[in-house]
This record gives structure tokens, sequence and C-alpha cells, in this order.
């Protein structure tokens, strides 16, 4: 298998061959160089998983010979051989990417236990590469909403379905909770994908001033109107309009809007020439817009031509099995935009983030999780990086590697999810694979402990439900 084929690099016939017999009869598939300009050649063409090199070599030394690899594009592990270790040597080695380092004369056991740990580190490297490609192939694919929950699972259905028609979507929920990206994942579903997406945020504008965005204005219309003015209906002809916060909108401005969506034709402000319009109109609010109607603050009729098709979006506390694949898709934004190199979370920092109810929603989260970014010193963000609304509490004589013994079963498993979670990069599915349990199981105790923090694995023992879940394949 080429996962398991090793390269043995060493000027020492004697030395190189007795390696390569005791590998060979380990099971590898091994290949042999004599020195550093023969291996870079059989890197290309051999493609080893990982290259077992003497540092001191003619024509290439080992150091040259792994920069040279990687400037190949080879991503082969790298153990280092040396019988002259210096720590300067050995923290070159590393900084030029080798994985472990072995002193001459070698022992045979201690270099198939180094050759093993290397095959699995470089086997989990892959496939945390490989889950990470599948969370962006899975965001490009929805538009970047960013979710496996079950709630959010129902709304992409309803988009993909409602998408392919011109019928007006009301989409309802708090504010941050993604309402913009299920109107551009609707206009991008749809046919009318290759023309605009205008948007416009109503509660930002003035009565005067929405009227004229909206319908645009004639030259001379009010003061300052010094030429004509195309609104927004104009320029999303063909595509989609997205009224942001429609349910403050003033009742001029609703029965004008209303007469759009009726006959499909407006006039500027100030003008008497009737236009046609092709727009679909997409409306998003946190007000109740029902109760805005009983309240005579909104009219009935418009409530009923927006409301044609309506995704109410869940606030993130109602899927919080979502916020660790949430977690990671920030920090590598912010990673990357700050130049951090954050590879994840420390211990305990997941069970934060699921403690707190996230009034704020999405956007809260994005914004705590940036700051962390800016913040940290580290490769991990700790709790002490976030803010300090969410720190809540120390834990107390629960830490990593402390849980056993004298753990509760309840607790035990509430740490194994939360670091599985942390390893896969947050994908619900793949940690339900590595645990050997469902993801209903998952996406429940991720509820329960952003529920009930501290006191979730006391619960969990006497939870009825939760018993009937645990005997779950």
């Amino acid at each position: 298998m080429s996962a398991q084929r090793i390269l043995v690099v060493d000027d020492e016939d004697n030395a190189r061959r007795a390696i390569a017999t005791i590998l060979s009869e380990e099971g590898y598939e091994v290949a042999e160089a004599a020195d550093g300009e023969e291996a870079l050649t059989r890197v290309a063409d051999f493609s080893p998983a990982v290259v077992l090199t003497d540092v001191r070599m003619p024509k290439l030394d080992g150091l040259s010979l792994l920069r040279a690899a990687r400037e190949q594009g080879s991503d082969a592990t790298f153990v280092m051989m040396t019988a002259f270790a210096s720590v300067e040597m050995a923290v070159e080695a590393m900084k030029s990417g080798a994985d472990n380092f072995l002193l001459k004369p070698l022992d045979a056991d201690q270099v198939l236990v180094t050759l093993s740990k290397a095959l699995e580190k470089r086997s989990l490297r892959r496939e945390a590469e490989a889950l990470r490609d599948q969370v962006r192939t899975r965001v490009r694919r929805f538009h970047d909403i960013i979710g496996e929950s079950p709630q959010l699972q129902g709304i992409y259905d309803v988009v993909r379905r409602a998408a392919s028609t011109r019928a007006t979507v009301l989409i309802l929920g708090e504010s941050g909770t993604g309402k913009e990206l299920i109107a551009q994942a609707l206009h991008q579903e749809s046919p009318r994908r290759d023309k605009p997406f205008i948007r416009v945020h109503c509660a930002a504008l003035s009565e005067s001033l929405l009227e004229s965005e909206l319908f645009g204005h004639e030259k001379g219309a009010f003061t300052g109107a010094v030429a004509r003015k195309e609104g927004r209906f104009e320029l999303a002809d063909g595509g989609t309009l997205f009224l942001d916060e429609i349910g403050e909108i003033s009742p001029t401005v609703q029965v004008k809007l209303l007469r759009v969506l009726q006959q499909r034709e407006l006039e500027r402000v100030g003008g008497t020439q009737t236009l046609k319009v092709d727009v679909r109109i997409v409306a998003a609010t946190h007000r109740d817009l029902a109760a805005e109607v009983k309240a005579g603050r909104f009219r009935e009729d418009l409530y009923y031509r927006l409301n044609v098709v309506s995704v109410t979006l869940p606030p993130l506390r109602d899927r919080k099995s979502d916020i660790p694949a949430l977690v990671n898709h920030f920090l590598e934004k912010y990673g990357d935009a700050y130049g951090k190199q954050v590879r994840g979370l420390a211990p305990g920092t997941l069970q934060a983030l699921l403690a707190h109810d996230w009034p704020g929603n999405i956007r809260e989260l994005e914004n705590a999780i940036e700051r962390a970014v800016v913040l940290t010193q580290g490769h991990e963000l700790a709790t002490d990086d976030l803010p300090p609304v969410l720190r809540g509490p120390r834990p107390s004589g629960t830490s990593q590697g402390s849980l056993i013994p004298g753990a509760t079963l309840a607790a035990i498993e509430r740490e194994a999810i939360l670091r599985t979670l942390e390893m896969v990069q947050g994908s619900t599915s793949r940690a339900a694979e590595v645990l050997g349990i469902s993801v209903r199981k998952i996406q429940y105790r991720l509820k329960e402990y952003g529920t009930s923090g501290e006191d979730a694995a006391a619960k969990g023992e006497a939870d009825e439900s939760a018993s009937d879940l645990a005997a779950e394949p």
C-alpha cells in the first residue's frame, strides 16, 4: 500500500540494508537510496509515506533533502537519523519540517515504534484535512450556510423547493441568525442567479429616503434631487430584491410596496411614467408580523403577499450542535485574516461556548471568536481568550486527564464527546462515527451540556430519555 511505503536513505550500505530488511519483514514496502540526490529522485517516483534519512551524507545532506522534497510538493513525513546529534541540529530539523529524530546506533524496536507513530500521525493529519475539505465542500454547496442540525436541514429543503419559483419568501428570526444568508441562498438556487441580488436595509433609512431608494426619483422631485435616479426595484429587474427588516417600513411605503407585489409596476417619486419590473421579493424581519398586523401597525394584505412561503430561522441556543462547526469556520476565517496559526480549542473552551445562550446568535459567536483569535498567544483558544461573559466559574476537579478514577460515567462521556468534536473540526457526523454512537445522541448531549452546564452529567444519569439514547448503536 502506498500509505505504507518507506524510503530509507543512508550512505552506509550495511546500515541502510539492515534497516530495509527489518522494515520489509514488518510488511512495509521499502525503497533505498545511497545519497540525497538519489533520494530526491526516489521521493518523486516512489511517493513514500515516510522518509527515514541520515543527516550527514555526500552530495545532498538530510536537511537539504527535506527542503528540496518540500519544494517538489512531497508531503512525506521525514524522520532524521544521525550519530552526531545536537540541540541546534534537532531544532533546525524540526523547523524544516522533520517529524522526529533517531540517534545512531539505531535500536530496531525504537525505529519500528517511531515509524508506527509517524504513520499514525500522518493518517490523522490527512483525515483531518479530508474532513475540512468535506466541510468546505458542504459549505460551498449551500452557499456559506454552516450547520447540520435537523432544524437547518428542514430549512435547506424549503429553500431548494421555493427557489425555482418566483414566490415571495418571508424570512423570520432573531437578529444575528443569518437571514441574509438564506436570502442569498434562495437567489443562488434560483434561475435568477445570474441576475442582480440587491439588498435594502429598511430600518436604516427614513421614510422619504427609503421611498426614493426603492422606487427611484425624477429630477426635481424634492430638494437635492438634481438628477434622475433609478430605484432598487429597477436595479434588481430580472433578479432578487432582499428587503431586510421589512417590519420597520411606514404605512405609506407599505401601500406602494403592495402595488408592486400585486401589479409588478411602479412610478418613480415625482414621476408619472409607469415602469414594469420583474423582481423576486425576499423579505426578512425579527418582528412578529402577525402580531404587528393585529396591532394595526402592518397591513394585513401586504403581510399575506409577503408570506407566501415563510422560513423561520432558529436561534443559536436551539441548535447548539452547530456551534463546533461554526467555531471551526470562524477560527479559519480570522486565523487567516490576522495571520494567526490557531489550530483549535484548548480543553474546556468548547464547553464554555456551549454553556452560553448566545442572545446575539451567530453574530455574537463570530465576534467572540474574532476577539479570541486576536488576543490569543498560543495555537489553541483557551477560555481566558474568550469574553468575560463566556468564562463563567472555573471547573472544579475535572480537568482533562483527571476524569478517571472517581468520575461518573456521564462526565467521562461528556469529555469524550467534546474532545472528539474538537478533533474532527466540529463535524457531528464524523464524531458519531469515531465514538460509535448516533448523530442524534451527540446533538441531544450538546443541547443538554449547553443548557445545564456542570450539572448536565448528573442530569444525564437520571434522565430516562437519555438512557434510551444511550442504548442506541
